[in-house]
């Protein structure tokens, strides 16, 4: 008998804005890892403290803080949704996304499946 695997739902989805719980940044959703998807070598520089589990979705940000805008990798238990509407202003959004409607960036019709 199949041994059945329980992976944990996706809160957010691509194109969702999300801020960190504990960092002072925010970011646009560009892709989800069901589980963690990155090397031992990154998630061992995390604090143990703060070092979340690998068994829960993981998403990839066009992310932004007061100083700079950059790529982040950030587990769902840290994240939660950005309701200020307010743009992300980040380089690479363009490339990836159309405007921002209803608090949510729409994917560019020729990267959709």
């Amino acid at each position: 008998m199949a041994r059945k695997i329980d992976i944990p739902l996706a809160r957010f989805a691509i194109g969702e804005v999300v801020r960190h719980k504990m960092f002072d940044f925010r970011g646009v959703v560009f892709d989800v890892d069901p589980q963690f998807a990155n090397s031992d070598e990154w998630y061992e520089s995390i604090p143990e403290p703060l070092r979340p589990s690998k068994e829960q979705p993981f998403y990839h940000l066009l992310a932004e803080n007061s100083e700079s805008s950059y790529i982040a990798y950030v587990s769902q238990q840290n994240l939660v949704a950005d309701d200020s509407e307010e743009p992300i202003d980040h380089p690479a959004i363009a490339t990836m996304f159309d405007e921002l409607e209803g608090g949510r960036y729409k994917l560019r019709s020729e990267l959709r499946h």
